[in-house]
């Protein structure tokens, strides 16, 4: 099958990017497919030669990445000339079928759903105002065109009954339901690397990791990973912080850190904060980390808290996040129904700091529950999934 994946970036050092490579590589090694990726960049990937020649075909098991350009400027404006961009590149090529992570393109033939803006936007309406002064501003007066901008796409993608989508939680299926009268959507949950993310790896890097950063032996941390960090719950987590004084947090995500380093200053945690962006190898901060913590406002997954899980650490996610599915509260790992109640989450951390044994008991069952959420699993069900579009697909050009 001659497959196009559209989606800007291709990576494992990211959330949705990473569950693209490892569905890209299973669908060429796995299932012998010709998968051409429209991307602005691309790693982490064995990457084939140039593409063939337009009509023709290789025999499969190939990846092939055609380069979308990548326009300077505001996120508003570079998502605008992707979604263009990528539209006119792939109008050179003939393809069995198209797949979008999201809404990269109108012409999609499946839609794999692992974010919904639509949500996003109605959670930045209750949203506290961040004194940050004029730049602040201009940055949250972006932020939500942007989010309008992709809740309108949806609206028009999503709606469209020719196009079939998965989500990556049942919670994502029930909102796409819910927003977009979309009863048919199959639910193919993110996978896990087990062999990378373990707690042998975790535990054999904790002393290096620690040490990289600074931590002393005797500290106690909490982790969390990830953009738009507002969403992710932070500031209930520094709420909780400031109930905690010998709790410690690391950060790790592309946000801008100054209304969260505000606040945290006003609370007075942000001594006892660190922030760094995403690197490469993602592990050396699980390693670092005593305690998963994403409080998410809304989240359709949340693969950071599963990596955390499969590598052994204990997890404090909400009940809004489409992962919390996987959590079986106090067995596995805790689920907040309310992500803002921040003495809730206090209370909790403050159990887990006293109680070692619980840490390392919760830690194990949430390794056992990981070992079962497998990219080979995503990949087969998404796999049966483009059988059956494909195959509907050419019952209608008949």
């Amino acid at each position: 099958m001659r497959i196009a994946i559209v989606s800007p970036f291709v990576d494992r050092h990211h959330g949705t990017e990473r569950a693209v490579a490892e569905l890209v590589e299973r669908l060429a090694r796995v299932f012998g497919c010709e998968v051409h990726l429209f991307a602005q960049r691309v790693a982490d990937l064995k990457i084939s030669p140039a593409p063939l020649a337009r009509g023709a075909h290789s025999a499969g098991g190939a990846i092939y990445w055609h380069r979308v350009a990548t326009i300077p400027g505001p996120q508003l404006l570079r998502f605008t000339a992707w979604f263009i961009l990528n539209r006119l590149q792939r109008s050179r090529g003939e393809f069995d079928l198209v797949i979008s992570p999201g809404i990269n393109c109108p012409d999609a033939d499946v839609v794999i759903v692992h974010a919904l803006f639509c949500r996003l936007v109605e959670v930045g309406r209750g949203a506290r105002a961040e004194n940050a002064g004029l730049l602040g501003f201009l940055r949250e007066l972006h932020r939500r065109a942007y989010y309008f901008l992709l809740s309108k796409l949806e609206w028009k993608i999503y709606a469209d009954r020719r196009i079939a989508l998965a989500g990556v939680s049942r919670r994502t299926a029930l909102l796409l339901d819910t927003h977009f009268r979309r009863d048919d959507v199959r639910v193919v949950g993110n996978g896990v690397d087990s062999t990378c993310f373990s707690p042998s790896s975790r535990l054999t890097r904790r002393e290096s990791s620690r040490s990289v950063l600074g931590l002393k032996p005797a500290d106690f941390v909490l982790l969390l990973i990830g953009n738009d960090l507002r969403t992710k719950g932070i500031y209930t987590i520094l709420e909780a912080m400031a109930q905690l004084p010998s709790v410690r947090l690391l950060v790790v995500g592309g946000d801008a850190r100054e209304p969260y380093g505000m606040a945290a200053g006003k609370l007075g945690v942000l001594d006892r904060c660190i922030w760094r962006s995403t690197t490469l190898d993602i592990l050396d901060f699980y390693a670092a980390g005593d305690v998963y913590v994403s409080p998410s406002k809304e989240d359709s997954f949340g693969l950071p808290v599963l990596e955390a899980m499969a590598c052994g650490l204990p997890v404090i996610t909400s009940a809004a996040a489409g992962v919390s599915e996987l959590v079986k509260d106090g067995v596995n790992g805790f689920v907040l129904d309310d992500p803002e109640d921040s003495r809730a989450l206090a209370q909790l951390v403050a159990h887990l700091h006293r109680e070692t044994d619980v840490r390392r008991v919760i830690g194990e069952e949430a390794a056992m529950t990981a070992r079962e959420c497998t990219w080979d699993r995503n990949a087969a069900l998404i796999w049966q999934l483009l059988l059956e579009v494909a195959s509907q697909k050419a019952q209608r050009s008949k």
